[in-house]
């Protein structure tokens, strides 16, 4: 594998190591079986800026920081089996963990879908998600998806966008 091809790897393992000021203490819980799944931040962060220059808007890199607020966010959905933006803390909580209190942050969270580009399609629909993603300041962004298959939605996304 190519080091360029590691870099998405990279980006999901790393949040996961546990650097960073988020904790990642997880519930215990017998119900839910979670697994964070690798996804390709990087081709996200590029649809994602593709749409934004679409409407005039800079384009988005990816945060290892943020890829983790956005792994905790969605690994505490599954493990609930619910679609919530304050299951593990409220956002300004989280966003405050993150190291975030004073930058533009925003969050989309969605369930059930099975790919990036369905979920993506869904944020963009939704005025609300789709807001956020335009948000003029936002810079940064950080997505997780964790499956949880025994659960209602099957599969949890978070997207996390921050300010420059």
């Amino acid at each position: 594998m190519t080091p360029i091809r590691l870099l998405p790897l990279a980006l999901i393992l790393l949040p996961l190591a546990g650097c960073g000021s988020l904790p990642l203490t997880e519930e215990p819980s017998a119900r839910y079986s979670t697994r964070t799944t690798v996804l390709d931040e990087v081709a996200a962060a590029a649809a994602i800026s593709a749409y934004r220059v679409q409407h005039g808007l800079s384009p988005v890199v990816v945060d290892p920081g943020l890829v983790k607020a956005a792994s905790f966010q969605a690994g505490n959905n599954a493990r609930h089996g619910q679609l919530s933006h304050d299951v593990g803390g409220s956002f300004t909580s989280r966003m405050n963990a993150a190291g975030l209190a004073r930058s533009y942050a925003a969050e989309n969270l969605s369930a059930g879908a099975e790919s990036f580009d369905e979920v993506f399609a869904r944020w963009k629909r939704s005025t609300e998600h789709n807001k956020n993603m335009l948000i003029p300041q936002i810079r940064r962004i950080g997505i997780a998806r964790v499956d949880a298959p025994d659960t209602r939605y099957k599969r949890f996304w978070a997207l996390v966008m921050a300010g420059g």
